[in-house]
């Protein structure tokens, strides 16, 4: 008799089965949502009279549906009643089948409506007009809690005029001193400000007011490393909205400076993505603010940001430095510095196709024919060979880019075959122990 854990055919021994006894649990049918066919963890009642899971119902109605999923009626409005009743029962069979697995469902948040919004916008208003800091933080911070607790929220309050509110709290309190009452306010308006971008018309407006672009540059300066993140995504926001106004908010003093220090000594990656895309908005349309930036020395800084490998950062850090490249003192800043040709030959096709376009454009920034370039464009011609840039330009052209990139690196060719066979091409250096600033 052959023993119950030996193959009859091989005769070699296997591991015995284990014999395992499962309980196949069975889900009450109006206990899931019609949509997902999944246990409702949020059962809410459309106006047809269906029990929905919240975000499934929710993503139907985002989706431009109109229509009850189940009946095909047309739904009277978009208003979902929670169904307390339901979510108590699926509560308790949940309890009852712990043995089993079945985890409790928590009760889930009641989230914002229109009206509550509309009501602690009027309190806050009404709050600020008396000057009463005290009651302004409570209900600021009670508005940035409330926005993180779902995604939900987040989209009541942005579509409530929330941010409008906020930035005038902000700017009613933005004359004080920064030891007054009033700079927890500004630091909590500015939190919740962050929370809910984007910004939106209104609110863009009374940030770009005078007394507040003062105080967020203040706060750019010597405000706690959050006030500061917060400071510096609100400022990129406002720039990025403002558009032909940026010159303008460029003027504010302090302001290019605080920003291209949080670049050069930067307190997080996402203060320092910030304060580039708030600088490239400044120095896009006015190269006299482009000037102030070289000034400042910060060319050289977005070299030592592209030996880095985060893809994010390098492609901010090129489209500033390709602005910074339109004015000869950025140009001569380049000139001066031993990295900038082979980072930017390594980094054309290790980052993106918008990398690889700036890399191209700064490129021929630097290498054209100009009255300018100098010594320093001779120099940058022979070490783009040196580094291998002929190869990857031609490269580039066989594999395809945009016209004007593709117009640039032909003159690009054109400019480096002349200077051929009096260099001799190597491989693009290897960055890998090279130490950052930061």
């Amino acid at each position: 008799m052959a023993l119950p854990w030996r193959s009859r055919k091989s005769g070699k021994k296997t591991k015995p089965e284990k014999s395992v006894s499962r309980t196949e649990i069975s889900i009450p049918m109006h206990f899931l949502c019609p949509i997902s066919l999944e246990l409702m963890k949020d059962p809410v009642t459309a106006s047809t009279g269906i029990t929905y899971d919240r975000q499934s119902i929710e993503t139907w109605l985002e989706l431009g549906n109109t229509t009850c999923p189940v009946t095909n009626r047309a739904m009277e409005n978009e208003e979902l009643i929670p169904n307390h009743s339901i979510q108590k029962v699926i509560q308790d069979w949940c309890v009852a089948n712990r043995s089993l697995g079945v985890e409790r469902i928590p009760t889930p948040k009641i989230p914002m409506t229109g009206s509550q919004v509309a009501d602690m916008m009027s309190e806050i208003s009404a709050a600020t007009r008396r000057g009463d800091h005290a009651r302004c933080v409570q209900l600021v911070a009670k508005v940035k809690n409330l926005a993180r607790e779902s995604e939900r929220n987040r989209r009541c309050f942005a579509l409530n005029g929330t941010n409008g509110v906020l930035a005038a709290t902000f700017n009613a309190f933005a004359g004080g001193s920064s030891e007054s009452p009033a700079a927890e306010i500004l630091e909590e308006a500015l939190e919740a400000l962050a929370t809910l971008l984007p910004l939106g018309e209104e609110a863009a407006s009374r940030i770009g007011s005078p007394e507040s672009l003062n105080r967020l540059v203040s706060i750019l300066q010597h405000g706690s490393l959050a006030a500061r993140l917060n400071a510096a995504l609100v400022m990129k926001e406002l720039l990025a909205s403002n558009g032909a106004g940026a010159d303008v908010i460029a003027g504010t003093k302090g302001l290019v400076e605080a920003l291209v220090k949080l670049v050069e000594e930067p307190i997080s990656p996402q203060a320092a993505k910030a304060s580039l895309v708030a600088i490239f908005y400044m120095i896009n349309r006015d190269e006299r603010t482009a000037s102030r930036v070289v000034d400042l020395g910060l060319v050289p800084v977005l070299i030592e940001v592209l030996v880095g490998p985060e893809k994010s950062m390098c492609e901010k850090a090129l489209a500033v430095l390709d602005v910074l490249l339109g004015c000869g003192s950025g140009r001569e800043k380049a000139y001066g510095h031993a990295l900038t040709m082979p980072v930017l030959a390594k980094k054309m096709f290790r980052v993106s196709d918008m990398a690889t376009e700036l890399v191209v454009s700064a490129l021929w920034k630097l290498c054209r024919d100009d009255e300018e370039g100098g010594e320093g464009r001779g120099r940058c011609l022979q070490e783009a060979l040196q580094v291998g840039a002929f190869q990857k330009l031609l490269l580039l052209l066989q594999v395809g880019c945009g016209e004007a990139t593709k117009e640039r690196a032909t003159n690009l060719l054109k400019l480096l075959n002349g200077c051929r066979g009096r260099q001799e091409c190597v491989d693009t250096m290897d960055f890998k122990g090279l130490g950052r600033p930061f």
